[in-house]
């Protein structure tokens, strides 16, 4: 079983930025936890600054599912500050099969 996981702006600086407010852990670790918790699940992760990179990940999915039955098992979206400011974004996941 696959998950993809994808993370939006900032999230890359998880236990760097504003510890007193989002922790001291940073995503590596987070992401350990996680394997660690789910070991036969393999877990996609991707992350970025750029909400058309976040778009462009969601959109690949949903092909690459299309074409080649290469499905997710289910898509985690943390999409940080875009997710109340993001129509672009919100479309993507509304269209996303996965």
């Amino acid at each position: 079983m696959k998950i993809l996981i994808l993370n939006g702006p900032n999230l890359n600086r998880l236990g760097k930025r504003k510890p007193e407010i989002y922790g001291s852990r940073t995503m590596a670790q987070i992401l350990l936890d996680i394997q660690r918790n789910w070991p036969d699940v393999h877990f996609v992760y991707k992350q970025s600054n750029h909400e058309g990179d976040l778009i462009d990940w969601l959109q690949e999915a949903n092909d690459k599912c299309q074409i080649s039955n290469d499905l997710y098992a289910g898509i985690v979206l943390n999409a940080g500050g875009y997710s109340h400011t993001s129509v672009a974004l919100r479309d993507a996941v509304e269209e996303s099969e996965v």
